[in-house]
């Protein structure tokens, strides 16, 4: 946040506000490379670490008072193979105290029944687990048939299409973590 300030004397002067985020890691499935790309941009944008799903321990969780994760989706709307071993690890970890926002990779055209199904597996599994899960997004502006993923009107995180829609991915990024930012 910044502030302007000006005296009579028409000085001014600027005030930078600087937000410490609490400890986060982003943790990602990703078979064909798609979400860890992503994973890695939203790590990079926000100065942490992106860490494979294939290689989460309990202690990484523990570790960390924020989690965003991220799933592609498969077949009818399931998660990357590897985070069914995750979801195991998250519960073992325990989620209680612990913010969690989602994000997943998807299809629109060509699976627009099942669009970033797998969310919704995640969306659970943290609610079960005690998690505080922010960062749902509104539908609008999306192309989809149906997806578990939407609860209440709204995606349960932030869906991405960057197979047809790679042109709006890095926009949807950026406007979902300045939403989420103040709870991290």
């Amino acid at each position: 946040m910044s502030i302007s300030l000006q005296h009579q004397n028409k000085k001014v002067i600027n005030i930078k506000i600087k937000f410490k985020m609490k400890t986060t890691v982003v943790v990602y499935g990703s078979s064909t490379g798609t979400c860890e790309s992503i994973a890695q941009t939203i790590a990079s944008k926000l100065g942490v670490e992106a860490v494979d799903v294939a290689k989460l321990t309990e202690d990484t969780v523990k570790a960390n008072d924020n989690l965003i994760i991220g799933t592609s989706t498969w077949g009818a709307g399931e998660l990357q193979d590897d985070w069914y071993d995750g979801i195991n690890t998250l519960k073992a970890a325990g989620l209680s105290g612990k913010t969690v926002a989602i994000f997943g990779c998807g299809d629109s055209e060509s699976y627009g029944d099942t669009f970033c199904g797998g969310m919704a597996e995640l969306y659970n599994a943290a609610k079960e687990a005690g998690a505080n899960v922010v960062g749902s997004v509104a539908t609008d502006g999306y192309t989809y048939d149906d997806s578990e993923a939407v609860v209440d009107g709204k995606f349960v995180g932030l869906p991405l299409d960057d197979v047809n829609e790679d042109d709006k991915t890095e926009g949807r990024i950026d406007a979902w973590l300045e939403e989420i930012k103040p709870s991290l």
